[in-house]
């Protein structure tokens, strides 16, 4: 990121590094913030790809499905580029295929589709009862509370100043991980303005949509993603679009985790609004691992 990027804050940050520059057609090039990672965090990817594809579609056109497959590890020292195919026109419908490429090697493909909105059938499932985020510890009672024994690692994640807050509804166990289960639920919610722009708002809640999921997996298990006797990495994402929706509140992000095997975790995640509406659906299925040395 420039030197101007570098006085943003955590969520304008994420928004620039959305803001795609345009190469030629069908061509853009994104960039990585400059935070100390090793890799690129693949809701990033994610968010980026979406966005490109959807700079290729006409206005009327939103995303409802996109499908993914993280291949290498990003960069984060160079830029990305989005290669976007068209891969269909229709009257209703818009097919769009995107590469993203670093040091010559596709690290990422995704497939989305565009529809117009249109009136139908319309039905959803219940959100879960759970306690309203006003409820739960705030991220600054979580740090007073849990960070002073916790481990480095642990310190580093939850003190760093970040675009997307989160409450766990049951913070004891997201800590401990003394009573592993296969579901846990999550409060999230942007730190600062996103357009009310549909690119934007889809393209957040594409990134946002990686975090925590691989967690339930773990939590199964008695572990967490920030256990560093553990491989975690994201390999395939999917994500479906139900209703339009604004990012100026809580989000609730049901997880559950109903397979493990072969050393990789799958999950299922349902955003819900605060007032529950099921905006969108996530699956994802993630290598977990127990690092060969250990």
């Amino acid at each position: 990121m420039s030197r101007e990027t570098e006085k943003l804050t955590p969520m304008e940050t994420v928004l620039a590094t959305l803001d795609l520059e345009t190469i030629e057609m069908n061509l853009f090039r994104g960039n990585s913030p400059q935070v100390g990672w090793q890799r690129v965090f693949g809701g990033q990817v994610i968010g980026q790809a979406l966005m490109a594809a959807q700079r290729t579609v006409d206005g009327d056109r939103f995303a409802h499905s996109l499908h993914a497959y993280f291949m290498l590890p990003g960069d984060p020292s160079v830029p990305i580029l989005y290669q976007v195919d068209r891969l269909r026109d229709g009257s209703s419908f818009n097919t769009r295929r995107v590469l993203a490429i670093q040091h010559g090697k596709a690290i990422f493909a995704l497939t989305a589709s565009f529809q117009v909105d249109e009136p139908g059938f319309d039905h959803q499932g219940e959100m879960p009862d759970v306690p309203m985020p006003e409820e739960l510890m705030d991220e600054e009672q979580v740090k007073q509370r849990y960070l002073a024994h916790a481990p480095e690692n642990v310190r580093r994640y939850w003190e760093r100043k970040r675009a997307i807050e989160i409450r766990p509804v049951s913070i004891e166990s997201y800590f401990s991980r003394s009573q592993p289960s296969q579901r846990q639920n999550i409060w999230v919610r942007v730190t600062g303005p996103v357009p009310d722009d549909r690119l934007y708002q889809n393209a957040v809640l594409a990134y946002l949509s990686d975090m925590t999921l691989l967690d339930v997996a773990l939590n199964a298990h008695g572990t967490s993603v920030l256990d560093p006797t553990v491989q975690v990495a994201s390999l395939d994402h999917a994500m479906w679009f139900h209703r339009p929706f604004k990012l100026d509140d809580w989000l609730l992000y049901s997880q559950e985790s109903p397979s493990a095997s072969g050393a990789r975790g799958f999950t299922r995640g349902s955003l819900f609004t605060r007032s529950g509406v099921l905006i969108a659906s996530v699956a994802q299925e993630g290598l977990i691992r127990k690092k060969a040395n250990d």
